[in-house]
């Protein structure tokens, strides 16, 4: 008789704060698009910067995740870049916006837009 193995649960790829849930919810109600799609791109002085857009579809290799009722699709090339990132809003007298809280990022440029990620390992 085989043995049955049981599997680890995988990570989250990406979650949100309930603070980001409530202005992503508010910012799609306005548009007529359905998906908040997450990313990563090359650029700026430390390697790597992080995307967000509103979709109305996904592509055909995107990861699509749900949290806290908002449907997220992920870039299929940002995956490992990404994996167990916490997505926050933040608002401030000065300034307001998304902030990635990436456990893969090792380093960050001084202003804060560009950063060193490391695509995430298997344990």
């Amino acid at each position: 008789m085989a043995e049955t193995r049981t599997r680890r649960p995988r990570p989250k790829l990406v979650t949100l704060t309930d603070a980001a849930a409530a202005r992503v919810k508010e910012i799609l109600s306005e548009r007529e698009k359905g998906f908040l799609r997450v990313g990563v791109k090359n650029g700026g002085c430390a390697g790597m910067e992080y995307e967000m857009d509103y979709v109305a579809e996904k592509a055909p290799l995107d990861e699509m995740i749900e949290d806290k009722d908002v449907q997220i699709v992920v870039e299929s090339k940002a995956v490992l870049f990404i994996l167990g990132s916490v997505i926050d809003y933040e608002e401030t007298i000065l300034e307001a916006g998304f902030k990635f809280n990436n456990p893969n990022q090792t380093d960050a440029c001084g202003c804060g837009i560009s950063v060193t990620i490391e695509p995430a390992k298997a344990d």
